[in-house]
Parts: C-alpha cells; sequence; structure tokens
C-alpha cells in the first residue's frame, strides 16, 4: 500500500480512494501509516475521525512522529464535520470543509485529509451519500489534494458499496491500492 500509494501522490495530487476497511487494528495501522508518510512528505493532514477513536491514533503516532511533525495533524471530529447544520446535509458539509481548508488553498500549502465515514447504522437515505461523494470528487479535482473516505465494510449494505464504487476513482483494499472500474467521472455537480 505504501510504496503504490505515495507513487500516486507523487504522479497526481487530485487522488480520492475509497477505503473498506474491517476491524479497527488495520483501520488504526492504515490511518496512521497514511499520516505519517504524508508528515514525511511534508503534507499537512486534515483528519476528520471520530473522537473515541483518535486517541488511539493520536497515541501511535506520537511514537513516530517527533512534537514538531505532530504539529501537521490537524483533528476534526467527524460527527461535528457530517452534521455540522443538525443533520446530513451535503451543502452544509462542503461549506464547513471548505472554509476549513481555505487556508491551505490560499497560501498554497500541501495538504492532504482522511474522512472517517460512519453512522450508528447506515439508514440514513444513501441517495445523500451519493451526492456528497460526488461533491467531494469534483473538489479533490478543483482543490488537487488526496482524500481517503474509509467506511467500515461490514455496516456498507451493497447499494451503497456501488455508490462508493461509483464516485472513488481508487479503492483501497487491504494493502492493495486499485483503479475502480465502476468510477463515473461527474461532468458538473450541481
Amino acid at each position: 500500500m505504501k510504496s503504490k500509494m505515495n507513487q500516486l501522490f507523487e504522479e497526481q495530487k487530485s487522488v480520492h480512494v475509497l477505503y473498506s476497511y474491517n476491524g479497527m487494528k488495520q483501520y488504526i495501522e492504515q490511518v496512521v501509516s497514511y499520516i505519517q508518510n504524508g508528515v514525511m512528505a511534508g503534507d499537512y493532514i486534515i483528519l476528520i475521525e471520530n473522537d473515541r477513536v483518535y486517541p488511539i491514533i493520536q497515541k501511535e503516532l506520537s511514537r513516530r512522529l517527533n512534537e514538531e511533525k505532530l504539529k501537521f495533524v490537524h483533528f476534526v471530529n467527524n460527527y461535528d464535520f457530517y452534521y455540522s447544520s443538525g443533520s446530513y446535509h451535503p451543502p452544509a458539509i462542503t461549506e464547513y470543509f471548505t472554509k476549513m481548508v481555505q487556508p491551505y488553498v490560499e497560501k498554497k500549502i500541501s495538504f492532504r485529509s482522511w474522512a472517517h465515514v460512519e453512522w450508528s447504522s447506515m439508514k440514513e437515505p444513501l441517495h445523500l451519500i451519493e451526492d456528497f461523494e460526488k461533491i467531494v470528487d469534483e473538489a479533490v479535482n478543483t482543490l488537487s489534494f488526496p482524500l481517503i473516505c474509509a467506511y467500515e465494510g461490514e455496516k456498507m449494505p451493497d447499494f451503497l458499496r456501488t455508490i462508493l464504487m461509483e464516485t472513488h476513482p481508487y479503492v483501497l483494499f487491504e494493502d492493495d491500492l486499485i483503479i475502480s472500474e465502476q468510477y463515473q467521472q461527474i461532468e458538473e455537480v450541481k
């Protein structure tokens, strides 16, 4: 994963990856490696994460990175991020994200992001996830930054899995990064 993904990041900055994980141990290893590799490449990291999982990630990062390097990691509570308007509303989430990355974009500071997408149950209207992922894919291409969207594989209904494969050009399975054959690049998102 590391060499293949890092090579992809060197070749192009606009990289939108779906990560379907199974098990917290594997998840922690992937997110920590992603952050560590990003920081070592000189990127700032926007980590959109669960506030219960973040301390585990932070503890592992503190073993691998010095205090100065840890300053490159910006934590955002994923519940606050996805429900900033009081409900899962893609335009509000997009506005929140745009404000968050604006300083990096304006100052031409290289950054990458990791978003842990989760709900207590995947019973939200799934079309909202599709709308949001299309908006995110356009943002990744417009702003030229790498983003991994992590979803727990065991909680994904088949319909959601299809949506995610269609809205992410790359997919991380275990330690293998592949191109999604189902990806459908959006001409214009309204």
